[in-house]
Order: structure tokens, then C-alpha cells, then sequence
């Protein structure tokens, strides 16, 4: 197995603007390093050969976290570590700092970045996931102009999202949950530490002064072709008291909509049954931290 990359062009652009224009100019034989955690790995071992890199590390505007109107946005070369502990992100989206903390090892979260995590769209990553729970979105540049993306419109399979050719993904927004009365938890199972889930599950909740849920985002990862929203899940849950059956119930939905791929790490019944389990212990955990006492215990 080859252990060294395949020769490639190196571009090293000083603005968002020039690099987008290096995309237009090279298209599919480009590709853009960030972190490089998963781009570099491929590369050594030539399953992914680009004849051309732009290394955007030296965009500054891109290496800033920003919190504008109670909406967080990450820059594309902020690193996941930055992101884990920054206070703004526990205090305003505590799921994506506990779904950080499970990404590998803190070694790799240094350098590994946020969006190019959600770029790289592997369906068993925690983050892409997370993004998913809290309804965020890809800020999406091209030499044309700029989009944005909800999570739900970014990911469409395994390590393929929409963007194009000559779009570069320059930033996440996440707006931030409501303190009051809402709860979140990010729970994964995975056969070492540091190794991608067989399945992971972030939950948030926000419950109504006499203990319903007022609203219910439940996102799984590495049990289907792409992190997925478990939206029957979500649905059962609208307008009821959080108890044991209802959260059985939530989580049963969940694990019969979702269509693993069974692998050397886990059957795909293996895997659907984790489904279950990780939504009920996730749900469980944000109705906690909403400040609801377990009904069923009344």
C-alpha cells in the first residue's frame, strides 16, 4: 500500500475570494485543506489523488468564532478543539460541545476543524450530527455569491453533500437553544475510545412549564447513509409529558427509521438495536437537564 501522496499542485490562498476562484479554476481535481485529519489520510494511502490542494489556513476571517443575535457561527479553519471548549458554544449549544468531546482524541481535535468535519460528510461523524440536531446550516461561497444550506439540504449520502465544484464551505451557524426549560445530550457507543460510533445520538428538548415537549430534535449518526433526523421520533413526543413508555415509544420510531449497513464492527440489526437504546438513553438525559423530574417517579 502506497504511504506517500500522488504528486499535487500546491495553492495557498491569502482570502476567501481567491480561493473560490482557484475552486472555479481547477473544479473536481481540487481539493480544499483545512485540517487535513481526513483529506491527509486519503491522500497517503491514494484513495483520494486531486491533482491540485488549496490550503485555506491562511484565510484569517475564516479562523474566528462569532455569536451575532444568539446564532453562533464557526469559521472554516476553527479547529474542533477551540470549538469544545469555547463558553459561548457550552453555554449556547451545549450538544455540539458534548458531541465534540467524542470525536476521536484530543490530538486530532487540534487540528481537525468543525466545518471541514461536516464537509468530509462521513455518515458516522459526530459533529455533521450535531449540526443536524440543532437545525444548523452550511454558509456556502462561490465566486457567484453566497448560500446558505440547512445540515438537513448539506448532507445527501455517504462523504456527499451538495455542494459543487466550485463552492467552499465557509462557515457553520448553529442558533442557539433557549436556556430555559431545555436539555440536550450527545451519547455514542463505539468499540474503543477515540474509534467512530457503531451509533451515536444527540438529543434537544424543550419542554413547556408544566412539563410537555414543546419541541423535540432527535439526529443519529453511523446507522444509516448520512446523519438523519429521527422526525416520527420527534413527532410522538410533541405535546406529551416525557415519561419511560412515551421515550420507549420515541425511541422505537427511531431505530425502525433508520437503515444501517452492517461491517466488521456491527451487524446492521446490531446497530438498529443501538439506534433504540442510545435515543432512549439520550432523551432520557435531556429531560433531565431540562429541569424535569422523571413523571413516571411522581
Amino acid at each position: 500500500m502506497e504511504l506517500k501522496p500522488a504528486a499535487f499542485a500546491y495553492l495557498a490562498p491569502s482570502s476567501v475570494e481567491e480561493a473560490v476562484a482557484r475552486l472555479a479554476e481547477h473544479g473536481p481535481e481540487a481539493r480544499v485543506l483545512a485540517g487535513g485529519q481526513s483529506l491527509v489520510r486519503l491522500m497517503n494511502t491514494r484513495l483520494s489523488t486531486p491533482s491540485v490542494i488549496i490550503d485555506i489556513n491562511r484565510i484569517p476571517e475564516l479562523g474566528t468564532i462569532s455569536v451575532t443575535d444568539g446564532v453562533i457561527t464557526v469559521g472554516a479553519i476553527v479547529r474542533q478543539r477551540s470549538c469544545e471548549i469555547d463558553p459561548r458554544i457550552a453555554a449556547g449549544v451545549p450538544l455540539f460541545s458534548e458531541a465534540g468531546g467524542h470525536v476521536a482524541h484530543v490530538s486530532v481535535r487540534q487540528r481537525g476543524t468543525v466545518v471541514g468535519s461536516v464537509a468530509f460528510a462521513d455518515p458516522s461523524a459526530e459533529l455533521p450530527a450535531a449540526l443536524l440536531a440543532l437545525d444548523g446550516q452550511v454558509v456556502v461561497r462561490s465566486s457567484s455569491g453566497e448560500r446558505l444550506v440547512d445540515a438537513d439540504d448539506f448532507f445527501v449520502g455517504p462523504f456527499r453533500t451538495s455542494l459543487a465544484d466550485d463552492e467552499l464551505a465557509v462557515a457553520v451557524r448553529i442558533p442557539g437553544t433557549r436556556p430555559e426549560r431545555t436539555g440536550s445530550a450527545f451519547v455514542e457507543v463505539s468499540r474503543r475510545h477515540g474509534d467512530l460510533p457503531m451509533c451515536g445520538v444527540g438529543s434537544v428538548l424543550t419542554l413547556t412549564p408544566d412539563g410537555a415537549v414543546e419541541t423535540a430534535r432527535i439526529a443519529l449518526c453511523a446507522v444509516d447513509r448520512r446523519p438523519v433526523r429521527a422526525r416520527d421520533a420527534e413527532a410522538s413526543l410533541l405535546g406529551a409529558v416525557p415519561g419511560t413508555d412515551r421515550i420507549a415509544e420515541a425511541a422505537a420510531l427511531a431505530a425502525a427509521a433508520v437503515e444501517p449497513i452492517g461491517d466488521c464492527h456491527g451487524s446492521a440489526s446490531f446497530r438498529r438495536h443501538l439506534a433504540g437504546v442510545l435515543t432512549r438513553r439520550s432523551l432520557q438525559t435531556a429531560v433531565t437537564r431540562a429541569g424535569q423530574e422523571n413523571p413516571d417517579a411522581r
